[in-house]
């Protein structure tokens, strides 16, 4: 079996409540719903797939404006690293993935691309549930952590 190693970059993005405390309960998350396999993920896609010599961040940049809708800012520029495998056909999918922690700046997640379905901001509660993967679920506690 073949095997391809693969490197994304995306975003954890969120957007405070309006008028709220400074607290994590009061924030919003984005996730999207992929369109091909219906999982339920952050924004994130190949690093490199347009531009050569795109860097991680202009990657996960780029990659939430298009898969969530939404501009965004880095606000911790150490990245998140997750990895996990997967068969594409007779491929073996090695990926490692770098989620930034981004604040929400302007935009609407009805503006996303074709890759995902639906793109939304939902609640800690309600993204602890609905998240599809486990690397993923990791990624957002460590975000959490950062926050706190």
């Amino acid at each position: 079996m073949k095997v391809i190693y693969q490197t994304s970059a995306g975003g954890i993005v969120y957007k405070k409540i309006r008028n709220s405390k400074f607290e994590i309960r009061n924030y919003l998350w984005l996730i999207c719903q992929h369109s091909q396999h219906k999982g339920w993920v952050f924004p994130k896609g190949l690093v490199g797939d347009k531009d050569l010599t795109e860097s991680l961040e202009t990657a996960a940049l780029r990659e939430v404006e298009e898969e969530g809708g939404v501009k965004t800012k880095i606000v911790n520029n150490k990245p998140i690293k997750t990895f996990y495998s997967y068969r594409f056909g007779d491929c073996l999918i090695k990926k490692t993935v770098y989620y930034f922690l981004m604040k929400y700046v302007s935009g609407n997640p009805s503006n996303h691309d074709w890759e995902m379905s639906e793109a939304k901001f939902v609640s800690k509660e309600e993204i602890e549930k609905t998240l599809t993967y486990s690397s993923d679920k990791h990624a957002f506690q460590e975000a959490l952590d950062f926050l706190k």
